[in-house]
Parts: structure tokens; C-alpha cells; sequence
């Protein structure tokens, strides 16, 4: 009730008399969590019609409203001398009613319902062209997937919503009580982190090359002829003045001849700039594309990680993390994949592989112990539509330790596996595949696990190299379910070994000199780590497609809305 105080008051201060009043709403959440103790109580409420049905020959309706605020919805009761009941039926239809919470005849599985005696707004639906069904029929998620601005008003969607709005403000709260800073990370980059160069470009070139041609097709470039001519009358401008001076003519008349002077002269210069003027993407003599033309005048990307720039941040402030959008162009169309998707992904100063492995294992364990605490009820929606073992496992990982093993261990234990025949063969310096990360943390210690010390040749240019040369200081966190779900590592801060490691990856060195600067100037040992967002929450909830936990999916083909 204090926000409605605060309402009040700012009402109150207000001078803005010629607009309308704000709407004092509460959402139905508070109404269902409160039950019976509010009842007799005048409410306003609003949301969206999950089911509506006339009942007593016409008289009156049940509607089933939701407005997102929770799982459940809220049971809202019209009569006919209220409002039209046709108009309120429909499913997807908005309404904002005033009512009185009552309790409803015993018998129902209601606890709590709302009387209506003013409906304030509607915003009707053609029933007939509506997409979602009526009532609680199923429509399958990938279909779903074709009406993305509308599937949030599904309970599947909305759940998902709640769920990532909490592993997100669970994520802030660990990192702010730690001591971490949170950095924003730039969008675009001109540096690719992975090394793996599938990445999405930015750049003007082809809305340039477009204005160009419509340019030329509507102003042809100058000819050479037209430029000498220009020329030839810039040069006779040019002795004209060179004359009046010579005869000492009036201030006036040399001004004037000045003037005229430097408006050929500019024209020679525009005539020359336009002639320049080409269809299409400028190139250079060597046929590649001459990027010192575009909007950056160097090559730009989306990025596919925050990492190396966060870490500039980390090398001056100790603990920070980004949390944000990243962008990979691969053409991939498995459930395990987007083309843009959310990392988490802090970085600690003076901390080594240990100290790394401590803090992702106590991120993730704080993030299942939060979901928990926070989102119990659509958790139970989970369970009871996709996977029924997903509050188990949640249980699981926050309250067990994880099992640490290197990667050479954890290769030895699948290789000696007879129970299961994996589809990628087991061998010494392979990237794990996840049937061989679920089969560690599923079957082999049925919790989860961290692997470390990878072979240097499946791991970035920035990992620390191990003394035995072979392995770098990386580790990831397996977990049932999706496998890995984290991959991080201590980072490389000796200068020499990283700039041979750059170059050893094939990578160019001008674009790693701000990185290199790193280790040249006062460098310091740390680490980090990458936490895809949609696979903690495929982790959580149980969903099988990543599509279908992020709000606007972008895959190959698909970039809607």
C-alpha cells in the first residue's frame, strides 16, 4: 500500500490537470498472493483473456485473466447489465476492470475471485484471425516460433519470461554482493575473441554503393573534359586577379575577381571529388575491398564475446563482469544454437585457474539456489509440462560441490566406457562433444563437473599455457542436461607467449595491439569465464530448443521482428 501512497502524493504535486488520471492497477499477482484477506475489497485489475465463457442462459461470464505478473490467473466474473459479454469473451481480449474481491462458493478450486462492477477499457479480438487457441490447447512450440510477437501471452512463453527476468536480476545481485563491477561492453568490435572468424559484418559499403548509383543515375560523373575546363578557367580566374593586383585596381574590384577566384576553384574540387564517383563497392588495386572507405575506415563486426575488452577493465578495477548480446554468423540450425544470444561473463585480477573454477561454481549454485527461493510456482509449471526432474536438478547443483577432474582424466574415464557407444570417438585432443560432457556429468558422477587443462590446439589464442606446452589453464562446467554451460580460463599475461600465440592462430597482430598493451604495461595475472544465458535457462527449465527461451530468436533464415 505504500506505492499507492506515493501515487496519491505524486498526484498531488502534480500540475499536469489537463491529462488523465493515472491508473491505480494491481497486477494479480498481489491479488491471488493476498487471497482471501483482501476480500470485500474494490480493485482494479487488468490483463488478457486466457478463456471467457457466457454462463446462465447469457446473464453473465467467467473470464480467466492473466496479466503476466504470475502463472496463474485470476477468475473475474461479469454480468450482462455491466458490459456486452460478447466483447468479453474472446481469447486475447484486454481488459481493465474495477471490481470487488470475493471468495467464491466452496466446491471450487478458485480461492479467490473477482466480482466486476465497471470495465474501464477493452480491446477487442477477431476470434476468427486470432493465431492462439482458446483455453488450454497445446500449440507446439515451433509453431509458436512463427508468431513471436504474440507467443509471450502463452503460459509456456511467459513462464520462460519470468524465469530469465529472475536468472538475470539473480546474476546483478551475485556480482554486485562479491564486489564485482558491471561493464558495458561494446556492440561492435574490430577484434574477433574466439579466433574462429564467423562473424556477422558491419558496415555502410552497400547503402553507400546504393547512394552512389542513384547519385550517378541522376547526376553522371563529371568527364575528364568537363574537369579540365574547370581547370583551364580556375587557372584564368587566377591571372585575372594576378592582373588587378599588377595595375594596383581598387580594393572593391580585387575582392570581387578573389571571389570569383575561389568559386572555380571549389568547383574544380567538386568536379574532381565526383569524378571519382563509381558503381558499387570500392575496391582496392588488388581487388579487395577497400575498407578504409567504410563508416569505422577498418573492418567492424558484431561481437561474439565482451571478453577482451572487459578484461581492460579487470586490469584496472580487479573484479568486473559485462553481461550483454553477443553474435556468431554460423550457419548452424541445431537446438543448441542462435545467431545472437546473451553471455555473462566476468573477470577477476590476481586470480588463477582455481580461483576461476571457485567463482563459476558458486555463480551457477546461486543461480539454481535463487530460482528456487523465487520462482517456485513456474518452476512447478516446468515440472509438470516438460521436465519433471528440472526442480531435482536444481536441488542437485546448488547444494552439491562440483567434481573437478582435468581433461586428460576425463578422456581416460569415457574412452574406458563399454555401457555406451559414442557417435565421436574418445581420443587425446579432441574438443568434447556434449554426449561426452553429459555422459561425465550424467552417468559417470551424476553431478556436475569441471574439466581442466585442454589441449592447446581446441582453445583460444588467450588461455594460459601450461608448462608441459600441450595444455592451456582452461576449464569448463558440465552440468546434466545441456553439458557445458560455462567455459572460461586463466588468460595469457605473459607478453611474448601471447604474441606468439596470436600468430601462431593465424591471426594478424595490429588488431591485439590495444591487448598486447595489457601485458606490456603492468600486467597481472587473471582469469574469467563465459556463461551462455539460454543454456542456463535450457538448464533450468528443462526446454529442449533454445529458440524457445529467448525472446526474439535470430537463427539462420529467421530474424523476425
Amino acid at each position: 500500500m505504500a506505492t499507492d501512497a506515493a501515487t496519491a502524493e505524486m498526484a498531488a504535486a502534480s500540475l499536469c490537470d489537463d491529462l488523465e488520471p493515472a491508473t491505480t492497477r494491481t497486477r494479480i499477482r498481489d491479488v491471488l498472493a493476498t487471497g482471501a484477506a483482501r476480500a470485500g475489497e474494490s480493485v482494479v485489475v487488468g490483463g488478457w483473456v486466457r478463456t471467457g465463457r457466457e454462463q446462465g442462459k447469457g446473464s453473465f461470464a467467467f473470464l480467466e485473466l492473466s496479466d503476466g505478473s504470475c502463472a496463474a490467473a485470476l477468475q473475474v466474473i461479469v454480468d450482462a447489465a455491466v458490459h456486452p459479454l460478447a466483447r468479453l469473451t474472446a481469447t486475447g481480449t484486454s481488459v481493465l476492470v474495477e471490481g470487488v474481491i470475493k471468495e467464491p462458493p466452496q466446491g471450487t478450486k478458485q480461492n479467490i475471485e473477482l466480482k466486476v462492477s465497471r470495465v474501464l477499457e477493452v480491446g477487442e479480438v477477431d476470434a476468427a484471425s486470432y493465431p492462439l487457441p482458446k483455453g488450454k490447447v497445446k500449440i507446439p512450440l515451433e509453431t509458436l516460433r512463427d508468431v513471436v510477437h504474440l507467443r509471450s501471452r502463452t503460459n509456456t512463453i511467459g513462464a520462460v519470461a519470468r524465469i530469465r527476468h529472475q536468472l538475470a536480476f539473480a546474476t546483478h545481485s551475485f556480482f554486485h554482493e562479491n564486489g564485482f563491477l558491471y561493464v558495458h561492453t561494446p556492440i561492435i568490435t574490430t577484434s574477433d575473441c574466439e579466433g574462429a572468424g564467423e562473424m556477422f559484418q558491419v558496415t555502410t559499403l552497400f547503402s553507400q554503393a546504393e547512394k552512389t548509383e542513384k547519385e550517378l543515375k541522376e547526376n553522371p560523373a563529371p568527364s575528364e573534359s568537363d574537369v579540365t575546363a574547370a581547370k583551364v578557367l580556375a587557372q584564368e580566374k587566377g591571372a585575372a586577379v594576378a592582373q588587378l593586383k599588377g595595375a594596383k585596381a581598387g580594393k572593391q574590384d580585387i575582392d570581387a575577381a578573389v571571389a570569383e577566384l575561389k568559386k572555380a576553384k571549389d568547383n574544380v574540387a567538386r568536379l574532381e571529388e565526383r569524378s571519382k564517383l563509381k558503381p558499387g563497392i570500392p575496391l582496392r588495386d588488388d581487388g579487395t575491398v577497400a575498407f578504409e572507405n567504410d563508416f569505422f575506415k577498418r573492418q567492424a563486426f558484431l561481437t561474439v564475446s565482451g571478453q577482451l575488452q572487459v578484461e581492460t577493465y579487470a586490469c584496472a578495477l580487479s573484479s568486473v563482469y559485462t553481461f550483454g548480446p553477443t553474435f556468431r554468423a554460423e550457419n548452424s540450425h541445431t537446438s543448441r544454437h542462435l545467431a545472437e544470444f546473451w553471455m555473462v561473463e566476468p573477470e577477476i585480477a590476481f586470480a588463477n585457474l582455481q580461483d576461476d573454477m571457485n567463482c563459476a561454481e558458486k555463480y551457477v549454485q546461486y543461480l539454481c539456489k535463487w530460482l528456487l527461493d523465487h520462482c517456485r510456482e513456474d518452476m512447478e509449471f516446468m515440472v509438470k509440462n516438460y521436465d519433471k526432474s528440472a526442480i531435482e536438478r536444481l536441488e542437485l547443483v546448488s547444494s552439491t560441490p562440483f567434481v573437478r577432474i582435468s581433461y586428460t582424466k576425463a578422456v581416460e574415464l569415457l574412452m574406458n566406457v563399454t555401457a555406451k557407444k559414442f557417435e565421436n570417438p574418445v581420443e587425446w585432443g579432441i574438443d568434447l562433444a556434449s554426449e561426452h560432457e553429459r555422459y561425465l556429468t550424467e552417468e559417470i558422477f551424476k553431478k556436475p563437473v569441471i574439466v581442466y587443462n585442454y589441449p592447446k590446439g581446441i582453445k583460444a589464442f588467450y588461455m594460459r599455457l601450461n608448462d608441459d606446452q600441450k595444455t592451456v589453464a582452461a576449464m569448463d562446467v558440465l552440468v546434466p542436461k545441456v553439458g557445458e554451460l560455462i567455459g572460461g580460463s586463466q588468460r595469457e599475461e605473459r607478453f611474448d607467449v601471447l604474441k606468439q600465440r596470436i600468430l601462431d592462430a593465424g591471426l594478424p597482430l595490429e588488431p591485439y595491439e590495444w591487448y598486447l598493451d595489457l601485458r606490456r604495461f603492468g600486467s597481472v595475472k587473471h582469469s574469467g569465464f563465459g556463461l551462455g544465458f539460454e543454456r542456463m535457462i535450457l538448464f533450468a527449465t528443462g526446454m529442449e530448443n533454445i529458440r524457445d527461451v529467448i525472446p526474439f530468436p535470430r537463427y539462420p533464415g529467421r530474424a523476425d521482428l
